[in-house]
């Protein structure tokens, strides 16, 4: 299964570099799985200004949402890495989202989240947009609270990941239960190359 871990961040010192260096790190330990980085910064879009991509699907406006859409289209699971600004998400992860939409459909989500209260309050709102998209969101996630976030911070390296020690297990369980869905999905949206021997 190919998991991609979406950094949903872009702003200017942000937090989520060293979220997503702990991130996939501990992924890349592991033998069942395949792991890409998306990184917004990579994806540079407009603010959506087009017609519903659910009405027009995979019919791109320009070759920055091509990109993206072709880029994402190709997973079987996701990792959202969502810091909390002002009570939300960031608008940049919900603009990408909204020049796409098959892309995602009928895939698994979970969520890695910072904040006040470890980003609780934007992966919920993200839940319910993960939903509108017909993924699957699920029920783990791992929330860095304040105390993990300043520690991280502290380490002059931000690939520097033992800060997020404490939380190692909460991420594993989110992994083998996202790989877990996303195997099953894979196979619900292909009967066919499932049977094959």
């Amino acid at each position: 299964m190919l998991i991609q871990v979406i950094t949903g961040t872009t702003r200017e010192g942000r937090f989520s570099e060293r979220v997503a260096h702990w991130v996939l790190d501990s992924l890349r330990d592991r033998d069942d799985i395949e792991v890409e980085s998306v990184d917004l910064r990579e994806y540079p879009l407009p603010f959506f200004d087009g017609v519903s991509p659910g009405r027009a699907p995979r019919d791109y406006p320009s070759d920055e949402v091509a990109k993206f859409g072709r880029t994402i289209d190709r997973a079987d699971g996701y990792i959202m890495l969502d810091g909390e600004y002002n009570h939300g998400y960031p608008a940049v992860l919900k603009n990408a989202m909204d020049w796409t939409y098959v892309e995602w459909q009928r895939k698994p989500v979970s969520f890695v989240g910072w904040g006040g209260v470890g980003g609780a309050r934007a992966i919920e709102q993200l839940r319910q947009v993960a939903v509108e998209f017909e993924m699957a969101p699920l029920r783990h996630a791992v929330h860095i609270l304040p105390d993990v976030m300043i520690a991280a911070r502290q380490q002059a390296d931000a690939g520097d990941t033992t800060a997020f020690a404490p939380l190692e297990a909460k991420l594993k369980t989110l992994v083998d239960d996202l790989n877990w869905w996303a195997a099953a999905l894979h196979t619900a949206r292909h009967p066919r190359s499932s049977t094959q021997p």
